[in-house]
């Protein structure tokens, strides 16, 4: 009993110190005049109105949203074929396929983009500073994410005897997958995607050395913004939280019931 009060106490006060700046982030943002009281003299919205009135934070969000989305689902059409083959019909593979997606955990970001830019900014192939280069880096860097949570779904629904289920019910080798497989994983799928774009929205370094202002997102836009106004910057990451706040609990959500189905199947 003593130990769970203890663990109770232990969590709670990891909670307050992992919760404290990201209060105080939305109080400031919030805040008329705060430099020498414990809480804010007075609060406002004047700085979520400057900023949704703001067309650079419009483009720059807009843009952020564009790459994240286009970069997740050029991810789901290439990686869920591969990992399905992989599964079903050629398993020796399936431990290279790991071996290739823990790769990008090991390689910093600042590495990453030098590589690339060195690598394609040549005569033949010179797409540095464009939006193209910043796509296929973040292709790299959501890897590891995108993988492990398709191949998990896949893994859950044993997707190899339901192609074998599928084949000797009549279909062929397209129609088990598209009518059969790909419905059973649907929402581990959304749930990698959502996962990916929340994790895309807070890239900074690839951004900010592949692109710079040329591509401005919303990464960019804050950056630049924290030397102008200290509350303005306060509200972009007030925003970006609770963009990524909604994401995750959608990703949650889904991954809740995907695992409270799996469990009244085996019972």
């Amino acid at each position: 009993m003593k130990k769970n009060v203890k663990q109770k106490i232990f969590l709670t006060l990891v909670m307050i110190y992992l919760f404290i700046p990201v209060v105080a982030t939305i109080l400031f943002s919030l805040a008329t005049k705060w430099d020498s009281t414990v809480l804010p003299e007075g609060y406002t919205l004047k700085c979520y109105a400057t900023l949704f009135s703001d067309q650079r934070f419009i483009m720059s969000l807009l843009r952020t949203i564009n790459v994240s989305i286009i970069t997740a689902v050029v991810s789901v059409v290439i990686l869920v074929p591969c990992i399905y083959m992989t599964v079903v019909y050629y398993k020796r593979l399936e431990k290279l396929f790991e071996l290739f997606s823990i790769i990008p955990f090991v390689l910093p970001g600042v590495i990453l983009a030098v590589g690339l830019i060195q690598l394609y900014s040549n005569a033949f192939i010179n797409i540095t500073g464009t939006v193209w280069i910043l796509l296929g880096s973040y292709f790299i860097l959501c890897l590891p994410y995108m993988y492990q949570t398709i191949r998990n779904s896949f893994r859950a629904i044993d997707a190899l005897k339901l192609t074998e289920a599928a084949l000797i019910l009549g279909c062929n080798e397209f129609q088990a997958f598209f009518k059969v497989v790909l419905p059973n994983v649907l929402k581990g799928i959304i749930s990698a995607v959502l996962l990916t774009i929340s994790i895309l929205f807070g890239e900074f370094v690839l951004v900010n050395l592949l692109v710079g202002g040329n591509y401005e997102t919303v990464q960019m836009y804050l950056f630049k913004t924290l030397y102008a106004d200290g509350h303005l910057a306060s509200a972009v990451v007030t925003v970006y939280l609770m963009i990524v706040l909604i994401l995750s609990y959608i990703t949650i959500k889904l991954t809740g019931k995907k695992k409270e189905t799996v469990k009244e199947t085996e019972a």
